[in-house]
């Protein structure tokens, strides 16, 4: 089953339904529904799946008593949903971005999807109604495994994600 499936509704803010309320100085003014970015719908998307993870977990688990070591388990639960291949230490195609042909290598969720997503759910947590200090997506552990999967990920795909250093302007004095 794939996790972003639209099931979970049920007791979780609906994005869907913001409106904007047109000010003017008459007293009564008609509501326009706005329909949420491709972000915002996403975002909400990520967070209905991740409440439906916390549902489902033994024992059952608010968002309130969730954890960073709650939040790995997610990320390795939707790890048999991805699509990306991560080929192992003993694949002849390992460090080859473009492999020729075929291997038994697992799929992956891929780093820069988990990235953004950990970023999405960041943000739901906190329009939620979470504090910034409890946020079980962004504690330490959650930031070092995201760390390993993009050098894993890179090693094994022959792929650098390191970031472009900025050239300095050179300044010309005469």
């Amino acid at each position: 089953m794939d996790p972003y499936t639209e099931e979970s509704y049920d007791n979780h803010q609906d994005f869907n339904n913001l409106t904007i309320m047109a000010s003017s100085s008459s007293s009564t003014s008609p509501a326009v529904a706005t329909t949420p970015s491709r972000y915002e719908s996403q975002k909400r998307r990520d967070w209905n799946t991740f409440c439906q993870f916390l549902r489902n977990h033994y024992p059952p688990l608010n968002v309130s008593q969730c954890t960073g070591t709650n939040v790995l388990e997610f990320l390795s639960y939707l790890d048999q949903f991805g699509k990306t291949k991560v080929h192992t230490l003993v694949c002849p195609f390992y460090g080859h971005p473009n492999p020729p042909a075929p291997c038994p290598c697992p799929l992956r969720q891929a780093w820069g999807s988990l990235d953004a997503l950990i970023g999405r759910l960041r943000a739901a947590y906190e329009e939620n109604g979470g504090a910034p200090e409890t946020n079980p997506f962004g504690v330490r552990p959650v930031k070092l495994y995201l760390r390993e999967i993009r050098d894993i990920q890179s090693k094994a795909r022959g792929v650098s994600y390191e970031k472009k250093k900025r050239k300095k302007a050179s300044t010309t004095t005469s």
